[in-house]
């Protein structure tokens, strides 16, 4: 965390203030398992544009620490006193980069609430599933048909922050097509999803509950559905104007 502070952060806090950046944020999983992901590190922005700015931003950043490192390192040796470990250095102790792993996502429906208040860190779970070969786009009809109206009152009741579908905008993994995130305030929020969409469903004629489940797995491959669940530890947005 102390070289997300000390590095990225302000880089994102500055690009946020420059209206670059929409949102940034550090995750955790809550699920640990052997070789998976210790943490998520996101942004989100308008466009490729913006994905440019920032990554121009963060290697300007190191160019810049680098050459402050060098120069203590220097004058380290010039006294005869061992340097500090540089940046460089320190990430290569805190990070394995062999299992880092970047994606490009573009969110097609979201849904978004008020601002939360100031130092909430949202739980986010994110669903993952692949659309069988050439049907993703009926798929999706299905989904905004059944369950985005769902997934809108739950933002409207204030039960979740925020929701999105979203896809891969470069595709660099089969196992899944698509995915849904939905953030909620604090776990708590996480009980009300599951029983908003067995009410929803309820209110349904057996045989269209039916119609609904057989539409969905018919579109998707069930074996391939695959969920994680994360806290922040760190949620910024824009200041409020």
């Amino acid at each position: 965390m102390e070289l997300v502070k000390t590095v990225g952060a302000p880089v994102r806090d500055k690009l946020m203030a420059d209206g670059v950046i929409l949102a940034w944020g550090i995750e955790t999983p809550v699920l640990r398992y052997p070789g998976g992901t210790t943490h998520l590190i996101w942004f989100s922005v308008a466009n490729w544009a913006g994905v440019d700015k920032v990554l121009s931003a963060m290697e300007a950043q190191l160019q810049k620490l680098a050459a402050e490192d060098a120069k203590r390192v220097e004058s380290a040796r010039a006294n005869k006193q061992k340097a500090e470990m540089t940046t460089a250095e320190r990430q290569q102790a805190v990070f394995d980069m062999s299992k880092t792993r970047d994606w490009l996502a573009r969110d097609v429906v979201m849904g978004v609430g008020p601002n939360p208040p100031a130092g909430t860190l949202p739980v986010t779970r994110y669903n993952f599933g692949k659309a069988k070969p050439g049907k993703f786009g009926e798929w999706r009809r299905t989904w905004e048909k059944y369950n985005k109206p769902v997934f809108d009152k739950l933002v409207a009741d204030g039960v979740l922050l925020a929701y999105g579908l979203s896809v891969e905008e470069v595709k660099t993994d089969g196992d899944f097509t698509h995915f849904v995130w939905m953030a909620t305030a604090d776990m708590s929020g996480m009980d009300k999803i599951g029983p908003a969409f067995a009410a929803d469903r309820a209110r349904r004629s057996q045989e269209e509950q039916d119609s609904i489940a057989d539409q969905f797995a018919s579109l998707t491959e069930p074996d391939k559905a695959r969920s994680i669940v994360t806290r922040s530890r760190i949620f910024r947005l824009p200041a409020a104007k």
